[in-house]
C-alpha cells in the first residue's frame, strides 16, 4: 500500500535555532508530494529526510513572510537542475504575485522545469485550488498581519466492498472490478448493485494552518480532519504576545482542533524564546489530548479511513 505521511522539515518560527530549521513540511500522499511553506534551508532538510526534488508535485505557500517562503527560490531552481519530469504547481496568495516572481527569478539559472503558478484569491470561504480524481485541495483566508491562506487536502470519498457480502453474492475476481467501474453486475440473471455489497468510506483529510489568530477560517480548514498541523508559536502564558502578533498559542491550536472535531493535532512553528516545547504540549493536552509537538525530521503517518 502506498505511503501517506507528513515529514517536518523545519519547525521554527521567524528565527531558526540550532535544533529547529525554518518552516517546511512535506506531505507524501500516495504517488504525489506536497511541500508546504518552504523556508530557508528546505533543500538541505529534504536531503536529511532523503526526499528528492523529483518527489514534488505541488508547493503550497501560506503567505510571504520570509520564514515561510525564502526557500522557494532554491526549490524552483532545483526542479530545473534535476529536470523535473512533471509540472510543479505552486499555490500562493494572489496578492503576493510580485513576491512569487521575485523568488522565482532571484538569481541566474537555466529554467528547465515546468513551473505552474497558481495564485489564490484570499476569500473568507473554502476555495477549490486543485481538483483531481483522487483528492481536492482547498484554501481559506486566515487572519494574520499580511494576506494568508491555510490549506485542506481532502481525499475523495468512496466505497469499501464488504468481503462477506461479495461472497454471499458470489462476486469475485474480475467481477469486483466491473462492479467498481459501473456500479452493478449481472449474476445469474440478477442485477447486484455496489450499494448492496459495500459501505460508504469518507475520505481522509489533512489540514495545514500556519500563522493566524484563531478564526473561522482555521475551523473550516480543520473540520473533521484526521490530522491538523497548526502553528503554536507561543505558550498560553504568552497569550498576549500571540494576540498582538497575529499568531496562535498552543491553547488556541488545541481549541481549534477540539471545536473542529479533528482527530489529531500536530503543533509547530515555535518561537525561538522557548528552549523546550514541554509547556506547549501541556497547554494543548489540557484542552485536546491527542496532541504532539513536531521536531525537525519527525515523520507522522496518516491513517486511512475505513
Amino acid at each position: 500500500m502506498s505511503v501517506r505521511e507528513i515529514v517536518a522539515l523545519g519547525t521554527a518560527s521567524q528565527v531558526p535555532t540550532r535544533l529547529r530549521n525554518h518552516n517546511g513540511y512535506f506531505l507524501r500522499w500516495d504517488d504525489e508530494g506536497f511541500l508546504f511553506d518552504p523556508g530557508e534551508g528546505t533543500q538541505r532538510q529534504m536531503a536529511f529526510a532523503t526526499l528528492a526534488a523529483s518527489a514534488l508535485n505541488r508547493v503550497c505557500v501560506t503567505h510571504f513572510h520570509g520564514d515561510h517562503c525564502l526557500g522557494l527560490s532554491g526549490i524552483i531552481q532545483r526542479a530545473s537542475l534535476d529536470r523535473l519530469p512533471h509540472p510543479l504547481y505552486v499555490h500562493f496568495p494572489a496578492s503576493g504575485m510580485q513576491y512569487f516572481e521575485r523568488l522565482r527569478f532571484a538569481s541566474i539559472y537555466h529554467p528547465a522545469a515546468e513551473i505552474v503558478p497558481c495564485p489564490i484569491e484570499e476569500r473568507d470561504e473554502l476555495v477549490v485550488v486543485a481538483d483531481t480524481p483522487a483528492y481536492t485541495l482547498y484554501a481559506h483566508a486566515l487572519v494574520h498581519g499580511v494576506p494568508t491562506v491555510g490549506y485542506r487536502l481532502e481525499e475523495k470519498s468512496g466505497r469499501r466492498f464488504l468481503p462477506e457480502k461479495l461472497a454471499a453474492a458470489k462476486i469475485h475476481g474480475p467481477m469486483v472490478g466491473e462492479l467498481a467501474r459501473q456500479g452493478f453486475v449481472e449474476r445469474d440473471g440478477v442485477r447486484i448493485t455496489a450499494d448492496e455489497v459495500s459501505t460508504f468510506r469518507p475520505g481522509t483529510v489533512v489540514a495545514f494552518v500556519m500563522d493566524t489568530r484563531p478564526c473561522k477560517g482555521a475551523l473550516a480548514l480543520a473540520r473533521d480532519a484526521d490530522i491538523l498541523v497548526m502553528e503554536a508559536t507561543y505558550t498560553a502564558e504568552d497569550q498576549q504576545l500571540a494576540n498582538e502578533h497575529g499568531h496562535s498559542s498552543a491553547a488556541d491550536a488545541a481549541r481549534t482542533a477540539r471545536e473542529a472535531n479533528a482527530k489529531k493535532l500536530a503543533i509547530t512553528h515555535f518561537s525561538q524564546r522557548y528552549a523546550s516545547t514541554e509547556q506547549h504540549v501541556r497547554d494543548a493536552k489540557a484542552i485536546f489530548d491527542d496532541t504532539v509537538a513536531l521536531h525537525d525530521l519527525d515523520h507522522i503517518q496518516i491513517p486511512r479511513r475505513r
